[in-house]
């Protein structure tokens, strides 16, 4: 939230990206940016270029999007992600929001 609003609404993703990895060190929070999430497919892994942008503790996948609206699509993306990583808890953030409360959506699979 102190990220949205210190920044506001309308910048590009990478931005709020950075900046929200910058206050999650400073929060003393253990993170990793960009992870790859393979896909397995009949005893197969492979890396196809999915990427979470945020995991925070190894437990919470955060998915930033800076969009008008969140889309269905946004939603599978993040329930897909979840599926595929193992996590149980996902939220998306919309930072183009207005407020950033009416740009998070909660995920549990």
């Amino acid at each position: 939230m102190r990220v949205h609003r210190n920044l506001g609404p309308g910048l590009l993703e990478s931005a709020y990206r950075s900046c929200l990895a910058r206050q999650l060190a400073l929060d003393g929070l253990a993170f990793e940016q960009e992870v790859p999430i393979p896909i397995r497919y009949e005893g197969l892994e492979m890396q196809c270029a999915y990427r979470a942008d945020i995991i925070v503790d190894r437990s919470v996948l955060l998915e930033l999007k800076a969009v008008e609206t969140l889309l269905p699509i946004h939603q599978a993306q993040v329930l897909a992600y979840l599926r595929l990583s193992g996590l149980h808890l996902g939220l998306l953030l919309n930072f183009n929001a207005v407020t950033l409360k009416d740009g998070i959506r909660r995920f549990v699979r």
